[in-house]
């Protein structure tokens, strides 16, 4: 099968998934308890009439599978709809808010991959020595707190206690420097590290954590296979063995987690966002639940959803690359 060929058929097999996640979606929101015209309409007295002519006006008055369908054919046609709460455009709403938070999700796996995949294999090649035990403990602590936790403490250390950086907000370097009246690229683009740093951190460490952890494994298990003993054997030097035989090989599973945690790092995003009050997409999602707002719930998992699948996609292609084992699915 080639690479083609095997594309297509992971694109098909994405279809079934990405129409269970939106039958799923649709049905909690739509049977989650509350009113979402009662909540769009809290503190205003209205009377009946009011309410079910906005029922009409976004479909609420309808059975859930006439409204489903009816959905699925404006998605079809490019409609995501109308939020309610803000009476915008669901789409218009998804990419005012997606440039920060692919800026935050982004940053947080540069982060994560620049700092993980070294300290993975210094502490594989310094195995039991004080610096493996150091990198298994930030591992454990990494994996098991919250990234909302972490966020909590960054800001009462860094910016509450030592002023070092901001607590909230992002800078955005695509808005110019006069936007924010700075004198020039030089300080927008030092704004936007100094703001972007703690909330990065945050949602990178649980990243950075799991990829450190199976990076030192797999480095381990390569520098222990016999293609390296015999390297060895014939006086090759360590540092290329680390380089051409072992590295290589221990980077399949990093290319897996990086792709399958893509919804881990989106749903952090969530929380991270809110703790250090960004107005990205994450945001946007828990303010959608809290209000109710159906279309900008479905919206926003469909766009998650398909980014998620996409990354998974990906991530199986990009093995071929890497290693020549793979043959997508042929079968000898």
């Amino acid at each position: 099968m080639g690479l083609l060929r095997y594309t297509t058929v992971r694109i098909l097999q994405a279809i079934p998934v990405l129409i269970g996640i939106t039958v799923i979606t649709f049905v909690l929101a739509n049977l989650a308890p509350g009113d979402p015209v009662k909540l769009m309409l809290q503190g205003q007295e209205v009377d009946q009439e009011v309410i079910r002519r906005i029922e009409r006006q976004y479909g609420l008055n309808r059975p859930l599978h006439e409204r489903y369908v009816t959905y699925m054919t404006n998605i079809l046609q490019g409609d995501f709809g109308q939020s309610i709460h803000r009476g915008r455009p669901v789409e218009e709403l998804m990419l005012d808010r997606a440039p920060p938070t692919l800026l935050l999700v982004l940053s947080a796996y540069a982060f994560a991959l620049v700092t993980a995949i070294p300290l993975g294999i210094i502490a594989a090649t310094r195995r039991n020595e004080p610096a493996d035990h150091v990198s298994r403990i930030v591992a454990l602590i990494g994996v098991s707190t919250p990234s909302f936790w972490i966020g909590i403490m960054l800001i009462l250390v860094f910016a509450i206690q030592l002023g070092w950086f901001p607590s909230s907000g992002l800078v955005y370097p695509w808005r110019g420097p006069d936007h924010y009246g700075y004198s020039g690229y030089p300080e927008l683009a030092y704004q936007t590290i100094k703001h972007l740093l703690l909330p990065m951190v945050a949602l990178g460490t649980l990243q950075m954590a799991t990829l450190m952890r199976v990076e030192r494994t797999q480095m381990i298990e390569s520098l222990q296979g016999e293609y390296v003993k015999l390297a060895r054997a014939y006086g090759v030097p360590e540092r290329t063995i680390l380089r051409k035989h072992a590295f290589q090989v221990a980077q399949l599973p990093i290319i897996t987690i990086v792709g399958l945690n893509l919804s881990t790092a989106l749903g952090g995003a969530v929380l991270t966002e809110y703790v250090f009050n960004i107005n990205g997409m994450g945001r946007l999602f828990l303010e959608a639940i809290q209000q109710l707002d159906y279309q900008l719930i479905m919206g926003i998992t469909i766009v998650i959803g398909t980014m998620f699948v996409v990354g998974v996609i990906i991530t199986d292609i990009s093995y071929a690359y890497i290693d020549p084992r793979v043959t997508y699915g042929e079968r000898e």
